[in-house]
């Protein structure tokens, strides 16, 4: 008998992120495998990410037009997005706590039922400690991985 809060989804992670900072342009983007699923009125993608610093365990939790993007283990941040608001946030490091802001542009959830896939699409000009750090373009593609 499972003792899984919800029916859990294994799928296919696929993150990029692009980080505009005047004329300069970064992209990342990697693949890993997480699970998706559904509790109350919210959907959860989770998966891990090994880093320099160590591994990262990540948690989107999308709420109807809301994101919050929490990350433990080797970096620990809580950053929150709601459209055309400018959300408090912060990053743990092994300095201290890092104030963060968000001001989000673009909030696009996409899920289908059908398909077992979704993207998070996220636009948003990123302040950290109140210093301009960028507009970041972050999209989350996820899909069940095939049986």
């Amino acid at each position: 008998m499972s003792m899984r809060p919800a029916e859990q989804t294994p799928v296919r992670v696929t993150v990029k992120t692009a980080i505009y900072s005047g004329s300069d342009r970064n992209t990342f983007e990697w693949t890993t495998f997480g699970r998706y699923y559904k509790k109350a009125n919210s959907s959860y993608l989770q998966y891990d990410e090994v880093t320099e610093e160590g591994d990262v365990h990540t948690t989107v939790k999308m709420t109807g037009n809301e994101v919050l993007i929490l990350r433990s283990g080797a970096i620990k941040m809580r950053l929150p997005f709601l459209l055309n608001k400018k959300t408090p946030g912060n990053y743990k490091t092994a300095y201290g706590l890092i104030e963060t802001s968000a001001l989000t542009k673009r909030l696009s959830l996409d899920f289908s039922e059908d398909k077992q896939e979704g993207q998070v699409d996220l636009l948003y000009e990123m302040s950290i400690q109140g210093a301009s750090a960028g507009t970041y373009h972050l999209t989350i593609n996820y899909r069940e991985e095939s049986k």
